[in-house]
């Protein structure tokens, strides 16, 4: 990932003109997202005489680099916001690698890059048995105690697949499905409780409120995990005293 060019020019674009140019290569841009990533001081464009948004090539390529380091680097704007501020420093500023895919025996715990969206994908209901390694039959009991299910369109997404590679995984040690409920309960109070803290920020009504909340939710999420992990940790601990 390289740095923002610096071209400094007296063209202007306004936000839609920007999102345009952007779109092609990020399809889920937005003009809410731009406008809650000018919120977050990563980009500053100019103002019109009459108050708009001017936008200039750098403007582009900061908003471009912020997009393709949360897209292909699931990095937070935290640290993305310092490198651009490093590079402005005139420092040299490296891209980091892709993050290898995490597995069972990798994850230790989460970070709120974690829950970013990932690319939207199709697979279908026999590439997911195929590429998991399981049968049907095991597929049809997830989705009958609701732990998994497709899309609208019948399609699944990759965390289903992690989701269902974990599952095998602890059937493989004598967990059922009905055994598994307990986490999806646990899981759906913990949402609940995120939720609680993160709506009313999505319905502040100002621009770049529903990013902030997603912002939020990122964090919690993350910060929720850890707390579990903990959690599970410290009662297995007693549970093997």
């Amino acid at each position: 990932m390289t740095a923002p060019r610096q071209e400094p020019t007296s063209a202007t674009m306004s936000i839609g003109a920007v999102l345009e140019q952007l779109r092609a290569e990020f399809p889920d841009v937005t003009i809410s997202k731009i406008r809650f990533l000018e919120s977050e001081g990563l980009v500053t464009p100019g103002r019109s005489p009459s108050g708009y948004r001017r936008f200039s090539t750098k403007d582009c390529e900061r908003l471009r680099y912020v997009l393709t380091a949360q897209r292909d680097f699931y990095l937070p704007l935290k640290i993305i916001k310092e490198q651009l501020d490093a590079h402005d420093r005139g420092e040299q500023v490296e891209g980091p690698a892709p993050r290898a895919p995490r597995t069972l025996a990798t994850v230790q715990s989460s970070e709120p890059a974690d829950f970013l969206a990932r690319r939207q994908t199709r697979i279908s209901r026999a590439d997911l048995i195929e590429r998991v390694g399981c049968d049907e039959s095991f597929l049809r009991e997830l989705e009958r105690s609701a732990l998994v299910s497709p899309g609208k369109v019948g399609y699944f997404d990759e965390d289903a697949i992690a989701l269902v590679s974990a599952a095998k995984a602890l059937a493989e040690y004598g967990f059922e499905a009905r055994h598994l409920r307990a986490f999806k309960t646990s899981a759906d109070r913990e949402a609940g409780l995120i939720a609680q803290i993160a709506n009313p920020i999505a319905r502040g009504g100002d621009s770049g409120a529903a990013e902030r909340a997603a912002e939020l939710i990122r964090e919690l999420a993350a910060l929720s995990v850890a707390f579990h992990t903990q959690l599970v940790k410290s009662a297995v601990k007693d549970a093997v005293r």
